[in-house]
């Protein structure tokens, strides 16, 4: 089994839409004809205000003002929702042109798929930050367009460390060195573990790199069971969550978005995180810094393993035979000014070099944001481009956190993942 262990499932970077779908683009009774493209998008707003139409609308429209013959009609779908419902439409022949979703792997196996050299420029093409790239693409093709993306940091609240008088961790010794300082001032959560079911994999794979393990090993082969994640949820779970250094509730049952919540309350000592995090702690008021994570004392602080990156996927149909006014959208939308906006109102990356070179300059996002451009530059993503991963990713969500129970074995609990993880791929 080959694989090629660096794709990510968009998903964590943004919240489920709270709101009810909404069509737009040209008008809600637009209709079907020859001139119109049907794109369905996640919605990346939880909040009417924050809703991802406004964008859209502004896009569609201005797409149709340099294209006459070329409507477009887009559809909102909640997170939860979306990989279903895109999947329903497809065995239903009745397939969308575009999607922008967490998952493309999949339909790609399928060969329902345009590839990008059938739609962009060869210089649109190459202008994919290299580790996204390699996410979105099955053997040497690019099926899965990276449109948004982010990386993960480790974030402090600054005014508890200096009440517990310690300094940002390096190494795991001093983060649990920290963590029980956070405790002893009354700390609710020193560091808070999201191992529930929402996001699960995310912080296991933090976690599993920062010791030199991960989800895969030097050939590309999963290796969810190897001897250095075995190790690294034997230290977890003994030296931070026995201690109770992880806060109130089981790390099994604790989700990223309540972990969030949580940090957002002046509870959380340290918590992985993300920019759009990081904008609403300082809008509270909330000093945060944000670090690499810290490394197993085994590596060494010298050491630095590749951050996670997550990423969401733009791709095209065949099976409405509408290549090249796909092509001319897609290439719209790929504008630096459009794809910089987008990631802009969410506090995002955007997916291209020339993009992100102008979010480092002075028309981008937040300068201080640039830290997570620099570390998704050589991030390691999840295994997207394997069909396989969507059952292995929900494997992880729902079963990693028993590692670290009172009563739970590592090793047995990675032993059945992995062994889950073989019987998916050997489906496909």
């Amino acid at each position: 089994m080959r694989r090629r262990i660096f794709g990510a499932p968009a998903t964590a970077v943004v919240l489920a839409l709270l709101i009810p779908l909404s069509a737009c683009g040209d008008s809600e009774d637009a209709s079907d004809g020859e001139g119109t493209l049907r794109l369905v998008a996640a919605e990346y707003g939880d909040t009417p205000a924050t809703s991802s139409k406004a964008f859209w609308d502004k896009m569609t429209a201005d797409f149709t003002a340099a294209h006459p013959g070329i409507k477009v009609k887009v559809e909102l779908q909640p997170w939860a929702d979306i990989d279903r419902e895109v999947s329903r439409q497809v065995k239903a022949g009745k397939a969308p042109d575009i999607a922008l979703m967490g998952s493309y792997s999949d339909f790609a196996a399928q060969g329902k798929l345009y590839s990008a050299d059938e739609l962009l420029s060869v210089t649109s093409e190459a202008n994919f930050l290299q580790p996204l790239a390699e996410a979105g693409s099955v053997g040497s093709t690019l099926y899965g367009l990276p449109f948004v993306a982010s990386s993960r940091l480790l974030f402090t609240n600054e005014a508890l460390f200096e009440k517990a008088n310690v300094r940002p961790p390096r190494t795991w010794a001093e983060l649990k060195t920290a963590a029980q300082a956070l405790k002893n001032k009354g700390v609710l959560y020193p560091y808070a573990m999201p191992l529930g079911p929402e996001e699960a994999h995310a912080e296991a794979l933090i976690w599993e790199l920062s010791n030199g393990g991960g989800y895969a090993d030097s050939s590309g082969n999963y290796a969810l069971a190897s001897a250095q994640n075995i190790e690294t949820w034997g230290w977890v779970k003994e030296q931070l969550v026995k201690p109770g250094l992880t806060g109130p509730v089981p790390p099994a049952q604790l989700n990223r978005a309540d972990a969030f919540a949580a940090f957002l309350r002046n509870e959380v000592g340290m918590v992985n995180g993300y920019p759009s995090l990081l904008h609403e702690a300082r809008a509270k008021g909330i000093r945060v810094n944000a670090i690499e994570m810290p490394v197993s004392d085994n590596l060494g602080s010298g050491e630095k393993p590749p951050t996670v990156g997550v990423a969401d996927w733009m791709m095209a149909f065949k099976q409405n035979g509408n290549r090249k006014p796909i092509s001319e959208f897609l290439q719209f939308i790929y504008q630096d000014k459009n794809l910089s906006e987008f990631a802009n109102r969410y506090h995002l990356l955007p997916s291209t070099v020339s993009a992100s070179r102008a979010v480092a300059g002075s028309s981008g996002i937040d300068a201080k944001d640039t830290q997570f451009l620099t570390a998704l530059r050589g991030a390691q993503l999840y295994p997207v481009n394997d069909p396989s991963w969507v059952t292995v990713s929900d494997t992880i969500k729902r079963n990693i956190g028993r590692a670290v129970d009172p009563a739970g074995n590592p090793k047995t609990v990675l032993e059945e993942i992995a062994g889950k993880a073989n019987e998916a791929s050997k489906k496909r």
